[in-house]
């Protein structure tokens, strides 16, 4: 029924360097300022959901074992302040960051704050590059958890997972209505892939270049410019997705019923549709089961049991 949802994506087109010979407080301090600069950009768009690339509030100039005792002295400041912005200015924010832990080590971390300043989650980078456990004494998450937040299930993931497959084929299984990459890596294709097989809307907030936001249907749908790279995007979680086999006539039916209250979109080339409920009172899901529409899916699962029931003999090639 119209979940529309405003996200702010924050790219950063220069990392930001501070100065530690006047001390780690002062050195904070600047990268706080720095960040204010920053958020201020897209919160007159009034987002529902700010997303910040991989750790934002890491220092460009620093070697490493001078950051960790930056990240040590830093502490919980910079969540402090984006908790102060998420209350102020009543939306969600997605904070990349590298944090302690109590065993005195460090997770490349995403932490999901609310619109009252309470922390819904974490993720904690499954697939670091081994730089980061060198130099930088960080490990490995074991979790890829499903964070509920007041808008939808977000999964994340930050930039070397989107090589490796486990936290992709859990979120193909259990469908995140959104999937959060934070990140220093673009990821190219793998982007699109991730979206249409996990049937979720990628949004990318990249450190080094164009930010974007990817549909369902693996169509690039909002991106980051040249100029700016920053930007704000509205999309439906009220969706579903539909092949076009056997449906033509069913979505024709919806369509005329129910006008512009649908929209029903075709990036081209897939062969997949995009329905969103633009109406209050009615999901996509509903208008799917009046007009008896087969979604994605279930399609692909009633083709695979077709194939399986019609196999014949490949014969060899002296029979050709």
């Amino acid at each position: 029924m119209a979940r529309n949802v405003k996200i702010s994506i924050l790219g950063r087109k220069n990392a930001i360097s501070v100065d530690v010979k006047f001390g780690y407080d002062n050195a904070v301090n600047k990268m706080i300022e720095s960040l204010a600069k920053e958020v201020e950009k897209v919160l007159p768009e009034k987002p529902d959901f700010i997303v910040l690339p991989e750790a934002c509030d890491r220092p460009a100039n620093l070697h490493a074992r001078d950051r960790n005792e930056y990240f040590i002295n830093r502490g919980a400041r910079v969540l402090d302040f984006y908790r102060v912005i998420a209350i102020n200015n009543n939306c969600n924010i997605a904070y990349s960051t590298i944090r302690q832990v109590p065993d005195g080590s460090f997770r490349n971390s995403i932490i999901l704050i609310n619109r009252k300043g309470k922390i819904d989650g974490i993720y904690n980078k499954n697939h670091v590059v081994e730089t980061e456990r060198m130099y930088g004494n960080i490990y490995c998450g074991k979790n890829i958890p499903i964070i509920e937040c007041d808008f939808g299930k977000i999964g994340c993931a930050i930039c070397f997972d989107l090589n490796f497959e486990p936290i992709r084929a859990k979120y193909e299984k259990e469908r995140p209505e959104i999937i959060v990459f934070s990140s220093n890596y673009h990821g190219s294709i793998m982007q699109n892939y991730w979206a249409y097989s996990c049937r979720s809307y990628f949004v990318s907030a990249f450190g080094h270049g164009e930010s974007t936001i990817v549909s369902p249907v693996g169509e690039t749908i909002g991106r980051s410019s040249s100029y700016f790279s920053y930007f704000t995007k509205t999309i439906n979680l009220d969706y579903a997705l539909a092949h076009l086999d056997f449906n033509g006539k069913r979505l024709w039916n919806m369509k005329q019923k129910y006008g512009h209250g649908v929209t029903i979109h075709d990036p081209g080339h897939l062969g997949a549709v995009l329905i969103t409920s633009e109406i209050n009172g009615i999901s996509a899901m509903e208008m799917v089961r009046e007009f008896q529409v087969e979604l994605l899916d279930d399609y692909f699962k009633r083709s695979l049991e077709f194939h399986e029931n019609n196999r014949a003999e490949d014969y060899p090639e002296q029979y050709v």
